[in-house]
Order: C-alpha cells, then sequence, then structure tokens
C-alpha cells in the first residue's frame, strides 16, 4: 500500500525518499541569503538539515532561519485533558 501512497506523492510533486521501507516526506527549511537578503526553501531529510545551502542567485553565505509555522496555532491551553470528544472540557 505504500508503493501506492509513494507514487501519489511523485505524481503531485512532493519530494519523498523512497530508500526505506516506507517512503518518508521530507521537511521545508527556511533560509535567507547574506549577500542579497533573498529568503528561499529547500526540501531535504532530516539527517540534512545542518549542511550548507545555496542561495537561487548562486551565494554560499547563508543562514538557516528559525521556522515559525507553530507559532502561529500558539501553545494548547492549560488545564482539561480528561479525554472524550473535546479534550475534556466540556465533559466531568
Amino acid at each position: 500500500m505504500w508503493e501506492e501512497e509513494a507514487l501519489a506523492l511523485k505524481v503531485v510533486g512532493v519530494p519523498t525518499r523512497t530508500d526505506g521501507p516506507y517512503p518518508v516526506r521530507m521537511p521545508l527549511y527556511e533560509f535567507r541569503c547574506r549577500s542579497c537578503g533573498s529568503t528561499f526553501t529547500e526540501q531535504r531529510p532530516m539527517a540534512a538539515s545542518a549542511d550548507p545551502a545555496t542561495c537561487p542567485d548562486g551565494h554560499d553565505d547563508t543562514v538557516r532561519l528559525l521556522s515559525m509555522a507553530g507559532a502561529l496555532t500558539g501553545a494548547p491551553e492549560p488545564g482539561g485533558g480528561g479525554g472524550g470528544c473535546c479534550g475534556g472540557g466540556c465533559c466531568s
């Protein structure tokens, strides 16, 4: 079944690795070029997350940026957590 998922991901252009037992979607990393100031993204395996990146204009002086994807949703609210349909907020 994972073969079909890997093929579907390849068809829609999602970068995946298939060298292991299952297809793996690669994380997206954001970089900024110190030479020209452009911001760009690269998808690569986590094992290569610290590897240097070259900007689209060919400059090698880049820095990886901290992703803010999780900052938009915020931290979970304290309390609750009893389970049930809504995490225990409405059920006792």
